[in-house]
């Protein structure tokens, strides 16, 4: 375990006072440090981690709200989060993602043990922004996560590309220094029977192989059931209904060795492999009515899209002495992306091929990162210097993407369906002990993309201590996302024959296509937080306003697009809109009610108000979220054995966009609000002894049910389900 070191420094040095009390939450493990007498200051990654826009999820908090499957699920009840698609469309409402401060999942890094993953890269992109997937948060299984940490605003721009939005950094548990394991088996059981069943089942096993070898082994298998075909029937405006939500089986496997080199040398290779395949449910993205194949296809509970996922990674973690610390991390992601072929031409976006066939898309992407931290003493000034790199290649192979012939591109033959993007970064951070009182972390990186040139992300964060109890923090910083490899390939091309087009535009009879841009912009983001916090004796409240100033979003709206006129092709592309604006509140308060600090009984709050998320120029909102979301639980421990928890969720109203995907005004169920509405759930844990724990619980508890009323934006802000009551439960037994 990390040793902390004796310091002098006053209450404010909480970076210090972080990686002491909580150990877990450190993105990397550092190796004991023989050096106790070295006075040190915390690293400017550690100061970030106590931003206003940082939440932490710890392992008591899983066991104590599991997961049905996604992790996404316990995510949602932190401040600034909502799950959402990229667009406010609707287009897979019920595939929704983490969205971070209303920046969209795309803006969502997820990050496993500091590693990204991006494995919903390999799915396709549509002219929405919109991909049929599930996104990254459902790799690891909620038994192996030690714990979470969800960054948000500018604390996460020191990770570069994709994370304007925020980071999501899934902490695994870690190979211990006693034999030990541990199996669990989890069910959730819907009162209605159209919804939803899951059943779970994982174990994990750690310990010493010998003096300086250690191993620590997970793995789960999941089956979550689709929702019945006829959920949403009352909806239907042909013979199909608009889809509920995709079921999904998982198998997930991992094995991580680690080498105690020396006391302060430490060599770990970690590895994994998983599977996830869909349980179809009849989405059809835009379509509003179905094929009999497809409606086979739902009623056989078939996999319209399976994903392998390959892991590998070797990392290097040295401890130099006075305070001097680095770590190196080589690592590897393969992905193969199957799925039953989609209409990119002559139908429906997204709508599956009835005849059957299939295809691979596979992504590959290497990643080498490192740093090193330094305590330095300038002026009488304590600081703690930070200098690393970071560099990645990642290469799409996608076969089906460039199979549509067009005038625009030539013919398919000759075309290449391989694209590619290499990157490298330097950066460096200082966390500077300016006053007693005050603390300053300026940081500067430096991307260097080969498509899409230089990128500086500087970044400042202060925090001012008004108080031993008061803290006041904020923090700017610039971030940026560089286009994916389906929107800047040129070979990429999607295509409609008519649904889809602009409403204004003239029928020419050979409908409208899309071109990958590789003259695109990497879209940019200045985002901005202060907040004021108060912190004692188990009482703890907060408030912050954040905003982020979007430029350069990438999007395909056809309607404020001049077209090419190529034959009878309206021929667009990918590009860069101006601007966009998100801003809001976030908050938090807790209550201890009994015990000391409130051990025994505490209140639990946090809230995030949107005041505004919305494009400058079209004045549509970048994705349909809740005008005000509040979480709020009751955390009882009725004895040492027993525990009980009561939550509710509030949800505002959730506006939609005012204009259809065609660029004309949208009117009637278009316009549809979704209103405000809440969810309650109660739980209750018991352990039996060491070994043995159980939870059962409900949620839902007053049955409140939602329904997706259309499969696009055509009915407004209603495109995703709700599901009704549920009974679950869980039990692990341990050694």
């Amino acid at each position: 375990m990390f040793q902390c070191p004796k310091s002098r420094m006053r209450p404010l040095s909480i970076a210090v006072g972080l990686a002491c009390a909580l150990p877990q939450l450190a993105f990397a493990q550092q190796p004991e440090s023989t050096l106790a007498d070295v006075e040190v200051i915390g690293t400017a990654e550690e100061m970030l981690r106590q931003a206003p826009g940082v939440s932490i999820i710890s392992r008591e908090d899983i066991e104590k709200r599991p997961p049905a499957n996604d992790l996404s699920d316990l995510i949602r009840t932190m401040p600034g989060v909502n799950l959402t698609g990229n667009s406010s469309s609707g287009q897979y409402g019920n595939n929704r993602q983490i969205d971070l401060r209303g920046m969209g999942p795309e803006n969502t890094l997820i990050l496993i043990d500091g590693v990204p993953v991006t494995s919903r890269n390999s799915t396709r992109m549509g002219r929405s922004g919109e991909r049929n997937t599930r996104g990254d948060s459902n790799w690891v299984p909620a038994e192996a996560v030690e714990s979470i940490e969800v960054l948000r605003g500018p604390a996460a721009a020191r990770y570069g590309s994709g994370a304007a939005g925020g980071v999501v950094n899934i902490i695994t548990k870690r190979p211990s220094k006693q034999l030990s394991g541990s199996l669990t088996y989890y069910t959730n059981r819907p009162e209605s029977s159209d919804e939803q069943d899951t059943n779970r089942i994982g174990f994990s096993l750690a310990g010493p192989l010998s003096e300086k070898f250690s191993f620590r082994l997970y793995g789960s298998a999941n089956k979550t059931d689709a929702d019945a075909l006829d959920l949403n029937q009352q909806y239907a405006t042909g013979v199909t209904p608009p889809a509920g939500r995709e079921g999904v089986r998982n198998r997930d496997a991992n094995l991580l060795l680690r080498w105690d080199l020396t006391d302060q040398q430490v060599l770990e290779l970690n590895t994994g492999f998983s599977r996830q395949g869909n349980i179809y449910a009849g989405d059809r993205a835009v379509s509003g009515s179905g094929s009999q194949t497809l409606t086979d296809l739902a009623n056989a509970g078939a996999e319209t899209n399976t994903l392998y996922r390959r892991t590998a990674s070797l990392v290097h973690r040295g401890n130099w002495g006075e305070g001097r610390r680095s770590r190196v991390t080589l690592a590897f992601e393969g992905t193969d992306n199957r799925r039953l072929n989609e209409g990119l031409a002559g139908g429906s976006e997204g709508s599956i091929s009835t005849t059957t066939q299939t295809s691979t898309s596979e992504l590959q992407n290497w990643m080498l990162n490192g740093e090193f931290n330094s305590p330095l003493q300038l002026g009488g000034v304590k600081q703690m210097l930070t200098v690393g790199f970071d560099v990645k290649r990642e290469s799409l192979d996608d076969p089906w993407s460039v199979s549509n012939s067009s005038a625009a591109v030539g013919a398919t033959a000759g075309r290449s369906s391989e694209s590619e993007a290499k990157s490298w970064a330097l950066f460096v951070e200082d966390n500077i002990e300016v006053t007693d009182k005050l603390i300053l972390t300026p940081g500067l990186r430096f991307d260097k993309h080969d498509q899409f040139g230089n990128n500086w992300s500087p970044s400042l964060n202060a925090s001012y201590q008004l108080r031993p109890e008061i803290t006041l923090k904020g923090g700017i910083a610039r971030a940026f996302k560089a286009p994916n490899l389906y929107q800047s390939n040129p070979n990429y091309l999607y295509s409609t024959m008519g649904n889809g087009c602009p409403d204004a535009s003239p029928s020419l009879g050979g409908g409208c296509q899309i071109l990958g841009n590789a003259s695109l912009k990497p879209e940019i983001s200045v985002n901005k937080e202060i907040g004021i916090a108060y912190d004692k004796q188990g009482w703890g409240a907060g408030l912050t306003y954040f905003r982020n100033d979007y430029e350069s979003k990438i999007v395909a709206d056809m309607p404020d697009q001049v077209p090419v006129i190529i034959g009878n092709i309206q021929l667009y592309k990918w590009a860069n809109a101006e601007k966009a604006v998100v801003r809001g509140f976030e908050g938090h308060f807790t209550m201890p009610l009994l015990g000391e600090y409130g051990d025994r009984l505490k209140w639990i709050n946090n809230f995030t108000w949107m005041i505004e998320n919305k494009d400058r120029t079209t004045r549509q909102p970048l994705a349909t979220v809740p005008e005000y979301t509040i979480n709020s639980s009751l955390d009882w421990q009725a004895t040492d054995k027993l525990s009980m928890m009561l939550t509710a969720t509030f949800y505002g109203e959730q506006e939609p966009r005012s204009r259809t995907s065609g660029g004309s005004g949208a009117t009637g169920a278009e316009l549809q609000v979704r209103k405000p509405y809440h969810l309650f759930g109660i739980s209750a844990g018991y352990s039996f002894n060491a070994n043995l724990k159980a939870r059962v619980g409900v949620s839902n508890l007053l049955d409140k049910r939602l329904y997706r009323e259309a499969n696009s934006s055509g009915a407004g802000a209603a495109t995703y389900n709700e599901a009704g009551r549920a009974l679950y439960a869980t039990v692990t037994a341990s050694f």
